[in-house]
């Protein structure tokens, strides 16, 4: 029988390590590594106390935004995987994702990567290699903070409580303007190491087109919301204003799941100066379920539905889950899960390239 005094022991080193601060690095300092380590930094237990860029002026940006004085900072992401850091930000240019990942996988320190997990097939089977072969102890997180916003997971628990019946049809759609950072006059293909690092966003060998990059986020929400992943894609999409690189500007797809429901995903960046328009539709014989990161809808009848706005932004969600996990000792794993919707966004880029549809075990052939 355990003893009263050695519960209350177990009882405080949990308390006391749920209250220890979590030391995070920061590898990549761009604009998302900047404000996802700020979320983390000023709104959980987490303190950021390391960065590492290639381009020291992002790290001294970074700085700033973050609202840390002296963090550590490094040229070299090694050195940082072998400092007493116990969590990484990983918000490197996606082509290099898989690469990082392994590395950190092996450093054994809990990781935060942003999406998508790569951006080709053999990307994405690196990466959940790695993610099989990690220790069980450490947390692994990928940038689909969506799963963990609270207005995604209120609509979940109604989704999955048969509110509004089997869901017949899921459709996305992910519409923004993309202003002048993309178009415009065509640029020289990147041969350095820097021009690629630079560029990455402009160009599909490095960034993944605009359904990988971008629109992975609502594809993901589909997939959860479905119930894995599809089983083919047929799709169209293109480029319509010049482009710096070779990105599509619009893309429409829609991908077949079991059982004979379809998910549908329009995106475009053609949108006027401004507008935003970023929501999934799930359709069902009772009703409807409408997410959003600011909002989630029950549509029940004419005026007969149920809104609530987000109570903050859903990145905040993500990054405190991800540290109170890591406190706690109840460490996930999505690795695999990141790949299987990343692959799926490669599925539909597959599909609009060959220009017919594509299954997806011919997709998981290719590489």
């Amino acid at each position: 029988m355990i003893s009263r005094r050695a519960l209350l022991a177990s009882a405080l080193a949990t308390a006391t390590r749920a209250n220890d601060a979590v030391s995070v690095g920061v590898i990549g300092t761009g604009n998302r590594g900047a404000f996802v380590a700020a979320m983390l930094h000023k709104n959980t237990p987490g303190r950021v106390v390391a960065l590492c860029d290639i381009v020291p002026e992002h790290m001294e940006s970074a700085k700033k935004q973050i609202g840390v004085e002296n963090p550590r900072l490094y040229t070299d992401f090694q050195k940082l995987l072998a400092s007493d850091v116990d969590a990484l930000i990983i918000a490197t240019p996606v082509f290099l994702h898989a690469g990082h990942f392994e590395a950190a996988v092996k450093s054994g320190k809990h990781i935060y990567i942003e999406k998508p997990a790569s951006l080709d097939v053999e990307g994405c089977k690196r990466i959940m290699r790695a993610a099989d072969a990690a220790d069980r102890k450490i947390n692994i997180t990928f940038g689909f903070q969506r799963r963990y916003g609270q207005v995604y997971q209120k609509a979940k628990q109604l989704a999955d409580s048969g509110a509004i019946g089997n869901i017949h049809l899921g459709f996305a759609r992910f519409i923004k303007s993309e202003g002048l950072s993309r178009s415009g006059d065509p640029l020289p293909m990147p041969k350095t190491d820097a021009e690629k690092s630079a560029q990455w966003g402009q160009w599909k060998h490095l960034g993944g087109d605009l359904i990988v990059e971008n629109n992975v986020h609502s594809i993901d929400v589909l997939n959860w919301f479905l119930g894995g992943h599809p089983l083919s894609a047929i799709g169209s999409g293109g480029a319509t204003i010049p482009k710096k690189g070779d990105n599509r500007d619009h893309n429409f797809v829609a991908f077949e799941y079991p059982n004979g429901v379809q998910g549908q995903l329009s995106g475009t960046t053609l949108a006027s100066p401004g507008y935003r328009d970023v929501v999934e539709q799930f359709f069902g014989p009772k009703g409807t379920i409408e997410t959003s990161e600011n909002h989630w809808r029950h549509f029940r009848g004419p005026k007969d539905e149920t809104v609530e706005k987000s109570p903050r932004n859903i990145t905040i969600d993500s990054v405190a889950a991800f540290i109170q996990r890591v406190q706690s000792g109840k460490p996930e794993n999505v690795g695999v899960r990141a790949a299987e919707s990343t692959l799926t966004a490669i599925l539909g880029r597959m599909a609009m390239d060959r220009r017919r549809e594509v299954t997806w075990d011919e997709m998981m052939k290719s590489a």
